[in-house]
């Protein structure tokens, strides 16, 4: 008797009839099936369509889903081509006795291993000062993980391609990052979760948030200048967060600093040892590559050779690179006299200072294994990659609100809201809400409960974010970054689960330093600018306030920096066809009244303050300098409680 393929779960059938796309084949050769069934005990089993097309892959090449049910009527999903399903179908039909024609297996033939899924994640933010290289390094990463096939430039040439985590135009006009974009891609077995930081300090905000969804930490300094002030900061937010961080001194092919100096830097400023994992050989014209430890190896690089077209059959990420023992008698002939001198007195040193990573010290952010290389000339950056995958933690564990504790291994589904993305697509005006993966497993179409609104959420539309572009995703576990189609119903800081209740600690918002009303110069635009305002600063771009006077209706938007509000309005301009004007507020200080509107009430008229609401409808109250603050809390007891952030009211 015909039997499908061995690696393909076939579908339990009844009622065989004609259709012509049934399992996705085309009209032009349509294939006569069965009607599927589904019959399963599992109540979520019963919301499992039919019979479904699954996405496009990338390549091109189309799969389908196929609903399997075992012996124990549980419900599996696994894929197969389209030869594969033609098999299934026609096995199904030429046969009387269904049942015993189409054999099942175990769920667990094809179902993913929860544990194994996560050992395989790694979730990590690159944080640097703006121009340490921080976008150029990305697109080495996603190059040698082979997920483009050219790396793009932060300033790309006419013609040329431009970089896949700066996406949108004012970042590729400006050369710098703007917004945080997530990048999955797999690698060596692994599954690598990228998330790309704005270095600049008026964007810290989306870092901060960025940051709370990693599990470890890249900070990457500008060799010739060491550490620089948004490093300093963003380190602060990475240790806040318990982050390991690995790091990595890039430019070595330009003047340097010394490593020691670089070293030293690190271990005084922050407090935090150090462990060289490799060691630069040379610096600037006289860089000729890296000392491996571990393998007491030494990788040269040659630049003209890199340079060079690659020939057929080739592999470009090792083209100009050479690798041998530090032993090998032709080092010193390769690398010069001088330099092989020095390299030998630097291994004596660094032998000396210990010889040994601690794995434990870096997963508990007490050590930072230290990297050198070049991402501009792609040298040491596979390296990098090869060695954080074997001193990165995996997905991690996290504290909820009541003092329980959530696992990435724990069944019950769970995730939280960090960011939100207006207009990825301009075409389609979509709105994208990036949720991290914190426990279980995701599958698409499952319904979750959203903690702060207590409403059920269905994952219908789920994605695979990569920079710009989204992929179908059918299937997620702890670690990974999802794109959420978002109709209204997140919001930052959200957690959503499925099974028994449980809420993440929120995600606070900075303290705003400038304000300024927006006003819509086209009063013909009203529309466009009520939905640019609703759509673009609901992703929190920028603090959104209202007045408290129903007569002033326009927004007062509230930012750390002035170049936030420079984004707003080129966003509102290119996205929404609307011109905006700024009228500048006199105030630098803004404090959430903590006690609500009755403490507003209690403390009667206020002086040397203004008082407005925020997007939840929160008092807040702007000063003109911390001065007044101290006064208003001295002079006014019945205020209560300020604070300097905004947390959204989490649900009772």
């Amino acid at each position: 008797e015909p039997a499908p393929p061995s690696n393909v779960v076939a579908l339990r059938a009844h009622r065989p009839i004609t259709m012509t796309s049934l399992l996705g084949a085309s009209p032009a050769r349509a294939i006569p099936t069965p009607r599927a069934s589904v019959r399963a005990s599992a109540p979520s089993a019963a919301r499992l369509p039919r019979a479904e097309t699954a996405s496009r892959r990338p390549s091109g090449r189309q799969s389908f889903r196929l609903h399997a049910v075992d012996a124990d009527d549980e419900v599996a999903v696994v894929e197969a081509s389209p030869e594969e399903a033609a098999e299934v179908a026609e096995a199904m039909s030429s046969v009387d006795d269904i049942p015993d024609a189409i054999k099942t297996v175990p769920k667990a033939a094809v179902e993913r291993d929860l544990g194994k899924e996560v050992e395989s994640r790694r979730t990590f933010a690159i944080i640097s000062h703006p121009d340490a290289g921080k976008t150029t390094l990305t697109e080495k990463l996603l190059y040698y993980g082979g997920a483009i096939q050219e790396a793009g430039a932060v300033r790309a040439r006419r013609g040329a391609k431009s970089a896949t985590s700066d996406w949108m135009e004012m970042e590729k006009q400006r050369g710098i990052s703007i917004s945080s974009t997530a990048l999955s891609f797999a690698y060596k077995n692994f599954t690598l979760n990228l998330l790309d930081t704005p270095g600049h300090a008026d964007f810290s905000e989306d870092t901060y948030r960025t940051v709370s969804a990693a599990d470890n930490a890249v900070m990457l300094i500008d060799s010739a200048k060491g550490l620089e002030p948004q490093t300093r900061k963003l380190f602060e937010v990475c240790r806040l967060n318990g982050l390991p961080i690995f790091t990595f001194c890039n430019k070595m092919d330009r003047p340097a600093l010394e490593p020691l100096e670089l070293l030293d830097q690190i271990e005084s400023e922050f407090n935090l040892p150090t462990y060289a994992v490799n060691w630069p050989i040379g610096s600037g014209d006289t860089f000729k590559g890296v000392y491996h430890r571990p393998r007491r190896e030494v990788h040269l690089f040659n630049a003209e050779a890199k340079d060079g077209k690659a020939k057929k059959g080739e592999d470009k990420s090792t083209k100009g690179l050479e690798v041998l023992s530090v032993d090998d008698e032709k080092l010193e002939s390769l690398i010069g006299a001088e330099l092989h001198a020095q390299l030998m007195e630097d291994i004596e040193l660094l032998d000396e200072l210990g010889g040994e990573l601690d794995i434990q010290a870096v997963h508990d952010g007490e050590l930072t294994p230290v990297f050198f290389g070049s991402g501009m000339n792609n040298f040491g950056v596979q390296l990098f990659l090869d060695s954080f995958l074997g001193y990165s933690v995996r997905p991690r564990g996290r504290d909820l609100l009541g003092g329980d504790r959530v696992e990435p291994t724990d069944e019950g589904f769970t995730g939280f809201v960090f960011k939100l993305q207006a207009n990825m697509d301009p075409r389609h005006r979509d709105k994208v809400a990036f949720v991290r993966v914190v426990s279980g497993r995701f599958e698409r179409g499952m319904r979750v409960t959203n903690a702060r609104t207590k409403k059920a959420v269905l994952l219908s539309r789920p994605s695979q974010m990569f920079g710009q572009d989204k992929t179908v995703l059918d299937e997620g576990f702890a670690g990974d970054v999802i794109g959420l189609n978002n109709p209204g119903s997140f919001a930052i800081g959200d957690t959503l689960y499925m099974g028994s209740r449980k809420v993440l600690p929120p995600i606070p918002t900075f303290s705003p330093e400038l304000f300024a009303y927006l006003r819509n110069s086209d009063t013909g635009k009203y529309k466009q600018f009520q939905k640019g305002v609703q759509e673009l600063l609901g992703e929190g771009a920028v603090q959104v306030m209202y007045s408290r006077d129903a007569v002033k209706q326009d927004p007062i938007l509230a930012a750390v920096g002035q170049l936030q509000f420079e984004v707003v309005q080129a966003r509102m301009l290119a996205e929404y066809g609307v011109e905006t004007t700024l009228e500048p507020l006199p105030f630098a200080v803004a404090r959430w009244v903590v006690g609500g509107w009755d403490a507003i009430d209690a403390a009667g008229r206020i002086f040397n303050a203004q008082c407005v609401k925020d997007i939840w409808g929160q008092p807040v109250l702007l000063f003109k300098n911390q001065w007044n603050v101290d006064q208003i809390v001295a002079d006014t007891p019945e205020i209560g409680e300020l604070s300097p952030f905004s947390i959204p009211p989490a649900a009772e």
